[in-house]
């Protein structure tokens, strides 16, 4: 496959961007559908508690999605102190030796210190960077950006506008799936408050999902519970944003990039998301009748991943109060990853590095690439060394399964969530 393809947009389509926080996460992320994928480094990113990637790491990945046509954008979208700027500045010449195809930029000094680095490379400005206006668009463009990142509180009325009033060659990218920040375009200071950790500077601990109570400035010490039920209210819980069901509404405001969030999710979750919005806008454009057809499968489809329950956000005007879960701050959580076929021998049996526990003769699921849903018994398995074993409760153990249907090398396996 030509480098290119997937960057001409399949056919004018919008880019699928979908974030990667480990090779295994990229790899997956590619083999399921994605344009593009988006990583972050060991240093300079926003999600300091992911995994990440070495230098190693990202040589592998990006050469891996280049050869299936997939680009790979770096974030480096901290706000930077000044003792930051040096070590940046080195990172950025190692990204130049790498060579991914974008970063993704959000401090006006991290910005000029790249454009001046790597010239070559194509400048994305980060939703951090508050992305508003038309006028800040065109700010970023005449400094050098390729593509801004629309700030999350923008409907799609107001995206439209933007488009009308930027250059035709200007990107836009959004937000259309994922966790959402209760706080303006992720600009937190409670995690830095109350831990010392700086959500702005990649080591976020997600305040916002915890439980609060109340306290009158004349009795400190008397907490006054804020609840609703006997488990207490969660007063900056936002739902997940979920756009899948209004392909059609994105595309026509002129978004080139529909960017899904996640750089701490699972395979599992990254490829549920992938493989469905994928299909979705595949649909879409072969038949907006197909798609309208098809948002049952959609919904049930993304609902297999973890998630929380979903809004579509700011894009029809302001969230009200069905935006927030009040009740708990839990994921729902209905299928569990079993791990990747790695490879496939000439026997059949195929190779996976187990991710949690199941058992011979269980049920199970493999997921295809293709959308595909195949249902599996667990006939055999052996350690890497050939001992057969009859479970596998050590995360992380190489495994030889024989199943009861042909897999194929990076299908997924799945189990549906035992209650109890």
């Amino acid at each position: 496959m030509e480098r290119d393809m997937r960057n001409e947009k399949r056919a004018g389509k919008p880019e699928l961007l979908i974030p990667a926080g480990s090779l295994e996460v990229l790899k997956t992320a590619v083999i399921f559908g994605a344009d593009a994928v988006y990583i972050g480094g060991e240093e300079f990113g926003l999600r300091a508690k992911a995994k990440n990637f070495s230098t190693q790491e990202m040589e592998e990945g990006i050469a891996f999605a280049h050869e299936r046509g997939v680009r790979v954008y770096v974030t480096a979208n901290i706000f930077a102190h000044n003792e930051d700027l040096a070590a940046a500045g080195d990172y950025f010449r190692e990204l130049k030796k790498i060579g991914p195809d974008a970063l993704i930029i959000s401090d006006p000094g991290m910005f000029m210190l790249a454009k001046e680095i790597c010239p070559e490379m194509e400048l994305h400005i980060s939703t951090q960077a508050n992305n508003t206006n038309y006028g800040t668009y065109r700010f970023w463009w005449d400094l050098g950006a390729r593509r801004v990142v629309s700030a999350r509180e923008l409907s799609l009325k107001e995206i439209r506008e933007i488009r009308g009033q930027i250059p035709q060659e200007m990107e836009i990218e959004t937000f259309v799936h994922g966790a959402m920040c209760i706080s303006y375009s992720g600009r937190c200071l409670l995690s830095n408050y109350f831990t010392g950790r700086d959500a702005n500077r990649g080591a976020c601990t997600h305040p916002c999902r915890w439980n609060y109570a109340v306290v009158e400035e004349t009795r400190p010490g008397e907490y006054l519970p804020v609840y609703e039920n006997e488990r207490g209210t969660f007063l900056f819980n936002s739902k997940d944003l979920c756009m899948v069901e209004h392909i059609p509404e994105l595309v026509e405001a002129g978004i080139d990039s529909f960017k899904v969030e996640g750089r701490m999710k699972t395979a599992l979750y990254v490829a549920t998301v992938a493989r469905t919005y994928r299909m979705a806008i595949d649909d879409y454009f072969d038949s907006p009748d197909r798609y309208k057809e098809r948002i049952p499968l959609y919904r049930e489809e993304i609902a297999k991943c973890t998630h929380r329950r979903f809004t579509t956000g700011f894009f029809y005007g302001k969230p009200d109060q069905d935006a927030q879960i009040y009740d708990e701050n839990t994921y729902i959580n209905e299928y569990v990853y079993l791990g990747m076929i790695e490879e496939v021998a000439e026997d059949g049996s195929c190779r996976i590095t187990q991710r949690n526990k199941f058992a011979v003769g269980d049920e199970v699921e493999l997921m295809r690439p293709d959308g595909s849903n195949v249902p599996v018994k667990v006939l055999g398995m052996k350690t890497e060394d050939g001992e057969n074993v009859q479970s596998c409760p050590h995360p992380q153990q190489i495994l030889d399964l024989t199943l009861s249907e042909t897999a194929s090398q990076y299908d997924l396996l799945r189990a549906q969530r035992k209650n109890g």
